[in-house]
């Protein structure tokens, strides 16, 4: 699993650190994990697979339909793209 150190931390930034995690019951490695993931993470971030379920609900897709674009799929291989 990677590691990040961070370097040049002010006193009173890695204080209010361990209050923080002191105040969530964690040790302070695991609330600037929590941190990070929060950051880059988010929980309201639209996700793929939910887009597309929302798209197939707005276009009032059935069951058949789905099917049917199922059955009906080319499973040719795709032939790689010559840049030249």
């Amino acid at each position: 699993m990677p590691a990040v150190t961070i370097r040049n931390l002010s006193e009173e930034t890695h204080r209010a650190l361990r209050v923080r995690a002191a105040h969530h019951g964690r040790s302070t490695e695991a609330e600037i994990r929590d941190i990070i993931e929060t950051a880059v993470r988010p929980s309201e971030r639209v996700k793929l697979g939910s887009l597309l379920a929302a798209i197939g609900r707005d276009a009032e897709l059935s069951d058949d339909d789905v099917e049917a674009l199922q059955t009906n799929l080319d499973e040719t291989p795709a032939k790689p793209m010559i840049f030249e």
